[in-house]
């Protein structure tokens, strides 16, 4: 599994990092993971991801964990739990691809050719209306199909593999293809087999080993299992750019503070404006997320002022010691 974007950052500035404050993220304890963590959960099918995130909270004992992208109850596959604190990086999984296998009926068996063509149609960017059951408002929309490949068919049974911008309803990519072969088409069952860069080859729990895995390390004091299976936050965000900071900025920056330019000790190779970046100390450890108000030439060039605005603070205050001053309030 790739690692944070640490590696072959451009050096702006040098500086010392205290063991003292913070840990290494990938040597996190047990209770540092259960607020900096992340868990592909595989959910089955039948609960709502709403119930699966509650089962999840009593198992672990948690008061907040989220999930990234939901599935409908009868759909299962992967679900990323994001907890306590490593709720707040969740949404970067939103921004990358999603892939489907669906098992699907035809209302009638068509030609090899007319269903080979009408499946080309729904290649690249389609129009599509969220079904009446659905969160969101019913307004026509435009979504992109990477790939849409027909894995199997047996008579009038399709199954099929697609990979898709965030935000696909395939039950309804079933409809639309039986839309237009005529009879009509209906989806049988629907597995997620890929979250942005999260695939079926990375771990998977279900809350039955997750459940055991944790009664062992509560009653054993055997962590073993529950390291496997909670992976740090960091790992969501390994593809966007990385900003490495002082230690001596980081509390500032949990407080809600702009990051200036004197706290930036390295940043990523071909930064543009307007990028969405990681901010990591020097540990590797995720303080925010925040997009850069300047090129990477602009910001080496430059001496003072802001690079990037905050978009969410995702370590909590306190972690590393105030190295900040708040102006005095003169009285009236």
């Amino acid at each position: 599994m790739k690692l944070p974007q640490l590696q072959n950052l451009v050096v702006l500035d040098d500086d010392i990092t205290n063991d003292q404050y913070g840990v290494y993220f990938n040597k996190r304890t047990i209770n540092d993971l259960l607020n900096y963590g992340l868990i592909l959960l595989d959910k089955p099918p039948g609960p709502t991801s709403h119930e699966t995130v509650a089962w999840a909270k009593r198992i672990l004992k948690l008061p907040k964990i989220g999930h990234s992208g939901t599935l409908d109850p009868q759909v299962s596959g992967i679900l990323p739990l994001g907890l306590g604190e490593a709720t707040k990086a969740l949404g970067v999984l939103l921004l990358g691809p999603k892939e489907y296998y669906g098992l699907g009926r035809l209302h009638s068996l068509p030609s090899k050719e007319k269903l080979d063509a009408v499946l080309n149609q729904f290649h690249g960017e389609i129009f599509q209306k969220p079904p009446q059951r659905s969160a969101v408002l019913r307004k026509t929309r435009t979504r992109t199909i990477y790939e849409l490949e027909l894995v199997e068919q047996k008579e009038r049974l399709l199954l099929l593999r697609v990979l898709c911008e965030a935000g696909t309803y395939i039950r309804k990519l079933f409809y639309d293809i039986g839309e237009i072969l005529g009879p009509g088409a209906t989806m049988v069952e629907l597995r997620r087999s890929r979250v942005h860069q999260f695939n079926e080859s990375n771990k998977l729990v279900t809350l039955h080993e997750l459940a055991d895995a944790y009664a062992q390390w509560e009653e054993k004091k055997d962590d073993s299992k529950l390291y496997k299976m909670i992976l740090p936050i960091e790992l969501a965000l390994t593809e966007i750019k990385s900003v490495v900071i002082r230690d001596s900025a980081v509390d500032a920056l949990c407080h809600g503070a702009q990051l200036a330019i004197p706290g930036i000790l390295q940043i990523s190779p071909n930064l543009s404006k307007g990028d969405l970046v990681a901010v990591y100390t020097q540990k590797g450890e995720v303080v925010a997320l925040a997009e850069s108000l300047l090129s990477e030439t602009e910001i080496k060039d430059a001496t003072k002022g802001y690079a990037f605005t905050t978009n969410r603070i995702i370590m909590a205050p306190n972690t590393y010691p105030k190295n900040w001053r708040t102006k005095a309030v003169r009285p009236k």
